[in-house]
């Protein structure tokens, strides 16, 4: 019996644990950008993820360029407005319109590590890793988080009291799927 209830705890805890979606799951190296254009890791496959800076359409193929963040465990780019893991080019064939995949929004890349690019930033040559992206995951936008508040019966206070409300959930954010692959 002990072993049952255990078991059911068990199963029901793992299954809360968020899990990266499907397209995103995979053997990756642990490197972040800033790190493989230091090293030069060329051909590592890898899952990065961030905020779209620019993107670049041309006739064959859509450049990302992309802010890095760390990903959290559903490997969506953790927001942070001081830190970041460097930058990085990502491109995969098709066209990829720059009205959805605006700057500001978060996006999860994997592919492998092709070149290696250099270009300024203001005065500053900067060295980004450059990949041929095989899954292009954009997030759907953040909502603002607004707490919803309820009045606890057992406090002191439910009938005129101390009047304590206390923030207990936020609204989720929607589900996303991948971005499809564009028509050729």
């Amino acid at each position: 019996m002990n072993r049952t209830v255990f078991l059911f705890v068990l199963s029901a805890a793992l299954a809360g644990c968020a899990t990266a979606p499907k397209p995103l799951r995979g053997e990756f190296a642990a490197t972040a950008p800033e790190q493989s254009a230091i090293e030069g890791r060329a051909g590592d496959p890898v899952r990065w993820g961030g905020r779209i800076i620019q993107v670049a359409p041309s006739p064959q193929r859509t450049c990302f360029e992309i802010l890095a963040r760390e990903l959290g465990s559903s490997a969506r780019p953790v927001p942070s407005a001081d830190h970041s893991l460097g930058r990085f080019i990502a491109c995969r064939s098709g066209f990829y319109d720059p009205a959805i995949f605006t700057s500001e929004r978060d996006v999860t890349i994997t592919g492998r590590i092709v070149d290696f690019e250099t270009r300024r930033i203001g005065d500053f040559d900067y060295r980004y890793p450059r990949l041929d992206a095989e899954v292009i995951y954009l997030w759907p936008e953040r909502l603002p988080q607004d707490p919803i508040y309820f009045q606890d019966p057992f406090w002191p206070g439910y009938y005129g009291g101390w009047g304590f409300r206390a923030p207990i959930l936020v609204r989720p954010a929607p589900k996303s799927e991948p971005a499809p692959p564009p028509k050729s």
